[in-house]
C-alpha cells in the first residue's frame, strides 16, 4: 500500500505505462491538488476542474518529466500556474462565488475529512479569508508540507519573502482565532 500520508518523496514504479502512472499519480496526489486549487479558488467546482486541467496536462507531458523535482512538487507547480491562469481570466472576473467554503458540503466529501473539527472548521476559514500570497505559504507549508526552499522555487520568489509571508499569515491567524475564542468562550 502507498504511504499517502508522507507522499513528497514518492515515485511511481518504474514498470508502470502511461495511463497507469497517471492513474497512480491521481490517487496520491489527486486530493492534494483539489485542496490546493480550492484554497487558491474559494470554488469547490472550480477546483475540481483545475484538478481535471492538471491531470490532463500531467498525462500530456508525463514523458518529459526530468525528475529535478519531486511529482508532487510538480503537480503542484502545475495547480498554481492554472489557478494563477484562471484568476486572469474574463470569466472568473466576471463569476459571483457564492459557494464560499460551504462545511456540510465539504465534510461529505473524503477530500477534507482534516476539516472535521470546530477548531479545524475556524482555521481552514481563517486560512482561506487571507490574502492569496500570505494564504498560498501557509498551505503549501503546513498542508503539504513543502520547504521554505521547494516554495521560493516553485513560486520564483525568494526564501526570505516566504518566511516573511508565513509570519504575517501566522500573525494574522493568531490574532483572528483568539479574537474568535474569546467571543465565543472556548
Amino acid at each position: 500500500m502507498i504511504d499517502i500520508i508522507n507522499n513528497s518523496k514518492l515515485e511511481p514504479p518504474y514498470h508502470l505505462n502511461r495511463e497507469e502512472k497517471l492513474k497512480w499519480l491521481m490517487e496520491s496526489y489527486g486530493n492534494d491538488v483539489i485542496r490546493i486549487a480550492y484554497s487558491y479558488l474559494k470554488h469547490k467546482q472550480l477546483a475540481e476542474d483545475v484538478a481535471q486541467d492538471v491531470f490532463i496536462k500531467c498525462y500530456e507531458k508525463i514523458d518529459t518529466f526530468r525528475n529535478e523535482s519531486s511529482y508532487k512538487t510538480w503537480l503542484i507547480k502545475i495547480t498554481v500556474n492554472r489557478c494563477k491562469d484562471i484568476f486572469k481570466s474574463w470569466s472568473y472576473k466576471n463569476i459571483l462565488i457564492t459557494d464560499f467554503f460551504s462545511f456540510k458540503q465539504i465534510h461529505t466529501s473524503s477530500e477534507y475529512q482534516q476539516f472535521e473539527d470546530e477548531a479545524g472548521q475556524l482555521l481552514s476559514q481563517q486560512i482561506i479569508n487571507l490574502p492569496i500570497k500570505v494564504r498560498e505559504v501557509i498551505i503549501l507549508f503546513y498542508y503539504e508540507e513543502l520547504s521554505i526552499e521547494e516554495i521560493a522555487d516553485l513560486l520564483k520568489i525568494k526564501p526570505n519573502t516566504i518566511k516573511t509571508r508565513l509570519h504575517r499569515g501566522r500573525q494574522k491567524l493568531k490574532e483572528v482565532l483568539e479574537g474568535e475564542w474569546a467571543i465565543s468562550g472556548k
